[in-house]
């Protein structure tokens, strides 16, 4: 019996490698069918990007340094033409979208991408708009409107987009 153990275990080896043989091969697909396409700058000036830097009434993105919620610089004056586009058109209501970069934990960018939309909403309030036609969401990192791993990209994520809700 212990001569016929390893002659069984190696007749059902040998027997095994021609199964394997007719398996089907597993193909990799090379092409990225991901349905994700880099934006350009000129897709964002264009406004074909998923999240326009200005909108069809004219709402303009707020865009934020890294790790803030502070608006600095020219989006004080973004702040102030979309001030003045809500005020023209009365019936308009937005919902403000805080967006983060790829950079920090799903929790964190949660967490700053509401910061970044309530200090939109704020300072949209602190120019005359009224709080009821504001609401905010926080999308985290989940809806990149700029792909890749630098700076450029960063940049391009680090946002308070306005959505049109009702006109």
């Amino acid at each position: 019996m212990k001569k016929v153990l390893p002659h069984a275990l190696v007749l059902m080896a040998l027997l095994a490698l021609p199964m394997a043989g007719c398996s089907k091969k597993q193909t990799v697909d090379t092409e990225d069918d991901s349905g994700v396409s880099e934006v350009t700058n000129e897709d964002i000036s264009s406004g074909r990007a998923d999240s326009d830097s200005e909108n069809a009434m004219g709402l303009r993105t707020i865009y934020f340094p890294f790790d803030s919620s502070d608006i600095v610089g020219s989006e004080k004056e973004s702040i102030m033409n979309n001030v003045r586009i809500m005020k023209e058109n009365s019936s308009l209501r937005v919902q403000i979208e805080g967006h983060c970069d790829e950079r920090g934990g799903i929790q964190y960018n949660l967490a700053l991408g509401e910061r970044r939309a309530a200090a939109v909403a704020r300072a949209m309030i602190a120019g005359g708009v009224a709080k009821d036609r504001i609401a905010t969401i926080s999308m985290g990192k989940e809806k990149p409107v700029a792909f890749g791993s630098n700076e450029d990209a960063w940049a391009k994520n680090r946002r308070g987009n306005f959505v049109i809700t009702e006109k």
